[in-house]
């Protein structure tokens, strides 16, 4: 059976498979929050061209304090599920933070293999299609927090789930 998750943005549609038998509780995690449209209206906030772009935030939600994005979560933390899948471009990974095991609900793109990642951040889908808007997200103008200038264009305006 395969999951899959849909970003909706404002260049299309980012279309990811999920990996439920290599990360089963983040997969849960992550199709529990988009099925409570916890994602929805969230902005991509970190932005590193050639790297990643991240998302997950719920501090997002607010354009006018950029001082706490980044920061924010569900309430809850999730035990990491390192698994033999890598970080080349496209794999769907969870952010944290030096604890291995504070992964909530941000989550990074991956936009050139970053094989140093590996064994280190929880890989738990893969885009399948829509790497090109992943790209358009990435070129973005940012400041120097490598949040983007105008949020507005990096929002993830709904992310759907299907089985």
């Amino acid at each position: 059976m395969v999951h899959t998750a849909i970003i909706t943005t404002n260049y299309g549609d980012i279309k990811a498979e999920l990996y439920p038998d290599s990360a089963p509780k983040t997969v849960k995690n992550f199709k529990d929050l988009v099925e409570s449209r916890f994602y929805d209206g969230l902005i991509f906030h970190r932005i590193v061209p050639g790297f990643v772009i991240q998302g997950g935030d719920p501090n997002t939600r607010d354009l006018t304090d950029r001082t706490k994005w980044g920061t924010g979560g569900p309430g809850w933390n999730l035990r990491a599920e390192f698994n033999p899948n890598v970080h080349s471009r496209g794999a769907l990974s969870m952010a944290r933070s030096q604890d291995p095991h504070s992964a909530g609900s941000q989550f990074f793109i991956v936009l050139k293999d970053s094989n140093f990642l590996n064994g280190q951040y929880t890989v738990f889908g893969r885009v399948t299609s829509g790497m090109d808007v992943a790209d358009k997200i990435a070129s973005l103008k940012t400041n120097s927090d490598d949040s983007p200038i105008e949020a507005e264009q990096a929002k993830m305006i709904r992310v759907t789930f299907n089985v």
